[in-house]
């Protein structure tokens, strides 16, 4: 794998590992706090805590690509999920 298809699944892993962290721990909006900011939707976050949401996307990212990078080099790809794998039945008695 090169340099930068390994940048570009990374990337993508964690864009999508950051959609799926953001709305843990969100408690109150500012709305339910009494206190909307001028300037901000009354339903934004109290406290929004970017820095923490970025560092547990961050960390689980590198567990996922971990394991991404184990599993390939040990040789598993996607003809090893037998259910990805069209039934040989039907490939075989294509006859005419």
């Amino acid at each position: 794998m090169s340099v930068a298809f390994g940048l570009a699944i990374y990337f993508m892993l964690w864009w999508i590992i950051l959609f799926a962290i953001l709305p843990f721990g969100l408690h109150r909006t500012q709305e339910e706090a009494g206190d909307v900011v001028p300037g901000t939707e009354a339903s934004a976050p109290q406290k929004p805590r970017f820095l923490k949401v970025i560092l547990a996307t961050t960390v689980v990212t590198t567990l996922v690509f971990g394991s991404f990078i184990g599993l390939r080099q040990a040789g598993f790809g996607l003809d090893d999920i037998p259910f990805l794998q069209p039934p040989s039945s039907i490939s075989s008695s294509s006859g005419n």
